[in-house]
């Protein structure tokens, strides 16, 4: 381990801290700042020739900042002479541009992994893409790693009766399946249409029994929470008893505290992907750590050993 080195830049630097706390090791140093004229830059602070450097850089908000961030940070350590650089993104922003859905737009998901992989990253770890394909982007290794696991421990131990595992569009279909059989609960599917780009949506349907049970709502992230704010009205209109929602990364952007705060989901259950401070911390939103989970992969991949086998 004495060639293994963490770094953070300014994303989410508890989270870079408490996987180094779980590694045992202590936080690499660097300098990653603002000049008055806006311009990012970023000193490595002790010597990196050769060794294993993992950067720790969620890209959420101010997301162009942050992206913008982790490509300096890797190019400095790339001039640095670093051995391998793994670029650790928690939440990969961008990833819901993932394919051209409309006449004339991009695919930026695609043009960030090029940005990442240009800038000299070696590999990527990251957790719950939006959209599989998004690993064929990449020309270098990625390991995604899941907080499926986390989000099921945790409501096998809350002993809910009657329950029923809901995914919020059929996109997500598959993970609530998953969730679903270890839960050993039923499958329902709320059927939606988005409108424009607006981030809207309008509910459709709820495919499955949901009547005098409770669901729990299945995404891979809440960003206004306009959609779980539409699916648990559907689902109390269905006669559901009660709803809990679950999701890998809480954006949590525009009017979404207050859409959760007032709606009458019973608790909203997420990960620390992106960090949760300040108006955010509802007493309904409850946060699952992250960091033994990539503590544990960094360790794995340092040393040579199977990601996959974490979770078998």
């Amino acid at each position: 381990m004495d060639e293994l080195r963490v770094f953070t830049g300014n994303a989410h630097p508890a989270l870079a801290q408490a996987t180094v706390e779980y590694l045992g090791i202590p936080l690499g140093k660097c300098e990653v700042f603002k000049f008055s004229n806006d311009n990012i830059f970023v000193r490595v602070l002790e010597n990196v020739r050769q060794r294993d450097i993992f950067v720790v850089q969620p890209i959420c908000f101010p997301v162009n900042q942050n992206l913008v961030e982790l490509l300096i940070m890797i190019d400095a350590f790339k001039r640095a002479s670093a051995g391998r650089i793994t670029a650790v993104i928690p939440y990969y922003g961008y990833s819901r541009t993932d394919k051209k859905d409309q006449p004339r737009v991009p695919i930026t998901a695609r043009l960030v992994a090029d940005l990442l992989t240009v800038a000299g990253a070696s590999r990527v770890l990251t957790v719950d893409l939006h959209a599989p394909q998004i690993q064929g982007f990449f020309n270098i290794p990625v390991d995604e790693l899941t907080a499926l696991y986390l989000l099921s421990d945790y409501f096998k131990g809350k002993q809910l009766d009657d329950l029923v595992v809901v995914a919020t569009d059929i996109g997500i279909s598959k993970r609530a399946r998953d969730l679903a059989a270890r839960l050993h609960a039923p499958l329902a599917i709320i059927e939606k249409r988005r409108r424009g780009n607006n981030d809207t949506t309008e509910m459709l349907n709820v495919i499955g029994d949901v009547e005098n049970k409770t669901a729990v709502t299945v995404d891979d992230e809440i960003d206004t929470a306009s959609s779980l704010v539409g699916a648990v009205a559907a689902l109390k209109e269905q006669g559901a008893r009660q709803v809990y929602a679950c999701c890998t990364h809480p954006v949590f952007s525009g009017q979404a505290i207050q859409r959760i705060a007032s709606c009458p989901v019973k608790e909203v259950v997420v990960t620390d992907t992106i960090p949760v401070t300040g108006e955010k911390k509802l007493d309904k939103v409850t946060v699952l750590p992250m960091a033994p989970l990539l503590g544990e992969a960094i360790h794995r991949i340092h040393t040579g050993l199977s990601i996959g086998a974490m979770f078998e």
